[in-house]
């Protein structure tokens, strides 16, 4: 099975992203560094329509279309479930 970080990919290709690495890496493998994971998981947020709290967020993500207060209640497929998940790992093992 493939990493849940393809559609996470999938996603970055339709947004305006900042300074993420130009080949995909491996989430679970840490490849990525605190502030792209950072940027992937508020990503994924975005695509499903949460409002956005933090200036720095608000900043790079806007809130236009937004429609979830809570990060709970926003709708989340599994494959978004999974890339959380280990995006929340990686993060965990860097000390972000």
């Amino acid at each position: 099975m493939k990493s849940p970080l393809i559609a996470i990919l999938a996603v970055l290709t339709a947004a305006t992203v900042t300074s993420l690495p130009a080949r995909a890496g491996d989430v679970q493998g840490d490849a990525y560094g605190c502030d792209e994971l950072w940027t992937l998981r508020n990503q994924i947020f975005k695509a499903n329509g949460y409002c956005f709290k933090s200036p720095r967020a608000i900043k790079q993500f806007g809130n236009a279309g937004c429609q979830f207060d809570a990060e709970a209640d926003v709708p989340l497929s599994t494959q978004d479930r999974l890339t959380l998940r280990d995006i929340k790992r990686s993060a965990k093992r860097q000390s972000c």
